[in-house]
This record gives structure tokens, C-alpha cells and sequence, in this order.
């Protein structure tokens, strides 16, 4: 069985979708990855054909321990580069996932092993992110909620961003929200934002953004 790009995405798009609490169909996969439902819909049947996936009558999907194997190796090979990327070469961490995507293909077993070797075990990657299935319960479980659920003159520390959508990290860069920022919320505002106190200054936040922001209460 040949391992190719474009089912080493498909994997790794369900371990992710599920990681976000998604059930995962091919609607899901479509919308991850952008591509045409016909698309999504012969690479299914390749995946199943490989047995890298299963498909209940429902249409939900989920991984084999194959198909959880690939997903995984292809998981932390993104992880170790973005690490790489930020602790070795200095690049800002709102850019690294976008280059992770285009290296993690292309990083042998042999190189892979050497990046563990540099950089160690650590758990989280310059988003917060764990490696990994790491799902919403598992989060919650550890003390942390999504910022739109605190309520005001809370205070709380970034512990992890949603790392797949370059536009919103530039914005909270800019903002100066990011992972190990504290911050406290002062009000929860009619139009759907929150106003923040975050570095000395006064900011307001949108709902949807918010939500997307994993904290640690202080």
C-alpha cells in the first residue's frame, strides 16, 4: 500500500477535525481541506479500500489504527517542525503552521528523529497546542475553557490558539494575544464581543474569535 500526500492529509484532516470536537463526514473533510465533495468522495473509498478508515451508516468516519498511526506520525512530524521553526530559526509563530503544512510531507524518519532528538519532548507547539489527539473534554479536564466563557473582571493566561487560520493568529498577534499572555475580561458587551484588558491596554474581541482561544483562569 502506497502512502501518498494526499491520503497522509486526509488522515491527519480527521485526527484534527476530531481533536476540535467535530463528527467527522464528508462534508467535514471537504471543508478542511477545500476541496470538491466528488474529491473527498473517491478518496474515501481509497482510504477504505486501504483500510485506513471506517464509515458507519451514518456516514461518521473514523480512523483504523492504521490510519491513527499515519495521522500521528504526520502529527508530530507538523509539531516538530513547527518547534524547529520558531525555536531553532526565529520564525514568528503566526507563520509556522502554514509552512509545517508544505515540510511535513517531505521530512524523512531519519530527520524526524534528529528533531526529537534537539528539541526534546515538549507538549506543546508555539500555538499551545498538544501533539496529538487532544480533544475539548481533555482541555476542559485540565482547567482550561474557551475565552468567550469567562466571565467579567475574570483573569486568565492564553494557554492555546486555533492554529489553522493564519488571517485570525496575525490579528491576535497584532493584539498581543497569544500563548502565556494574561489577560482579564471586563465586560461582556450586547454586540456579541468582549472587551479585554490585556498589556496595559483596552481591546475589544469578537465572540467567534474568543471562542477559538483556549485560557487558563488565574
Amino acid at each position: 500500500m502506497k502512502i501518498t500526500i494526499s491520503k497522509e492529509n486526509y488522515l491527519k484532516a480527521i485526527a484534527e477535525a476530531q481533536s476540535e470536537g467535530e463528527t467527522v463526514i464528508a462534508a467535514t473533510l471537504a471543508r478542511w481541506l477545500n476541496v470538491s465533495a466528488p474529491a473527498v468522495t473517491m478518496a474515501i473509498k481509497r482510504l477504505k479500500r486501504d483500510l485506513l478508515i471506517g464509515v458507519d451508516k451514518e456516514g461518521r468516519i473514523s480512523l483504523t489504527a492504521d490510519g491513527r498511526e499515519i495521522a500521528n506520525r504526520v502529527l508530530n512530524r507538523h509539531h516538530l517542525i513547527e518547534r524547529m521553526l520558531t525555536e531553532i530559526f526565529g520564525m514568528e509563530w503566526y507563520k509556522v503552521h502554514d509552512e509545517a503544512e508544505q515540510l511535513e510531507h517531505a521530512v524523512s524518519g531519519e530527520f524526524e528523529r534528529k528533531l526529537q532528538e534537539k528539541l526534546g519532548n515538549g507538549e506543546a507547539c508555539p500555538h499551545g497546542n498538544r501533539v496529538g489527539y487532544d480533544t475539548p473534554e481533555a482541555k476542559r479536564q485540565r482547567g482550561w475553557r474557551p475565552l468567550d466563557e469567562f466571565e467579567p473582571e475574570a483573569a486568565a493566561t492564553v494557554v492555546s490558539v486555533f492554529e489553522r487560520d493564519r488571517k485570525l493568529l496575525e490579528y491576535l498577534d497584532g493584539l498581543g494575544i497569544r500563548p502565556g499572555a494574561e489577560l482579564q475580561v471586563l465586560a461582556r458587551n450586547y454586540d456579541d464581543t468582549i472587551t479585554l484588558a490585556i498589556a496595559g491596554r483596552s481591546i475589544p474581541l469578537g465572540k467567534s474569535a474568543a471562542g477559538k482561544i483556549w485560557a487558563l483562569g488565574r
